[in-house]
């Protein structure tokens, strides 16, 4: 008698993991951005210096170019005329000098090792950039708060209506926060915070001086205000003041909307894709 011999069945592959995100919903991809916005926010308790330049750069760039540059526009001793230009145009500034303190952030979080941690989390990727640009968004807020209130206590009036006012608030916070996906990439991209700073100001500078923002650029060359009549800052800054002193709005709120849609329809994506596969 000879003993039966037994096959084993062929054992079956192990099943591959699916990603992690696959199977994130919406609700809980939701409730972990609340999680990271509180944790945002605690950080910023515990460190309050780091308010400092939403808090003090509205105040101090206000009372700067009221008093430097107002006099030489609005003539001496009118000053306070000066105010309902520069105000609506600071507003349009807020949002890329945030938004480069947010590049500049969230790159020192990979330095420190969070990020790394917070990948390592049965999390949404996303959640992490998404929760960062609440926060920001916020902060741009409390800015702009800010700003409103010493261009009151400078004189500035508002021609449209409260309504009109807060579309203005509105306009520049979504023009804000698309800027906040360019930096966003730079800050998961670039090596350091200073790399950060350098691009920023070389894009800045060229933007915000070659603007609306703090004069009329009827004095300036056939080819420069060709540049400004496309820049978005100038766009920005003129449909602020359409809303808060009146006057023409459909260029300035239209290139503003198409500029915002743009910039975060592709730098969005581009930020996650750069998060997710950044070794």
């Amino acid at each position: 008698m000879s003993a039966a011999t037994v096959t084993a069945p062929p054992r079956r592959p192990a099943p591959t993991p699916a990603p992690v995100e696959a199977r994130i919903g919406p609700r809980a991809h939701l409730r972990h951005i609340g999680a990271l916005v509180r944790r945002n926010l605690l950080a910023i308790k515990q460190d309050p210096e780091s308010m400092f330049d939403a808090v003090f750069m509205p105040i101090v760039l206000t009372l700067l170019f009221v008093y430097v540059f107002g006099g030489a526009i609005a003539g001496k001793g009118n000053q306070h005329d000066y105010v309902n230009y520069l105000v609506p145009g600071l507003m349009a500034m807020m949002g890329m000098n945030i938004a480069m303190g947010v590049g500049t952030g969230f790159n020192q979080d990979f330095q420190t090792g969070i990020m790394d941690r917070f990948r390592a989390l049965p999390i949404a990727r996303s959640a992490v950039l998404m929760a960062k640009l609440v926060v920001e968004v916020a902060r741009m807020l409390v800015a702009t708060a800010i700003l409103l209130g010493i261009g009151f206590a400078l004189g500035l009036s508002v021609a449209t209506s409260v309504w009109g006012l807060l579309a203005a608030v509105g306009l520049a916070l979504l023009f804000g926060s698309a800027i906040m996906w360019i930096f966003l990439t730079l800050g998961v991209t670039m090596k350091n915070a200073q790399a950060i700073q350098g691009v920023g100001m070389m894009v800045m500078m060229p933007l915000q001086f070659g603007s609306s923002i703090f004069a009329p650029t009827t004095s300036m060359p056939g080819w420069l205000q060709g540049f400004t009549d496309y820049n978005p800052l100038s766009a920005l800054a003129d449909a602020s003041r359409g809303l808060i002193n009146g006057g023409p709005l459909a260029h300035g709120v239209t290139v503003t909307l198409i500029w915002s849609v743009v910039l975060t329809a592709v730098m969005a994506p581009i930020a996650i894709h750069k998060f997710r596969t950044k070794s």
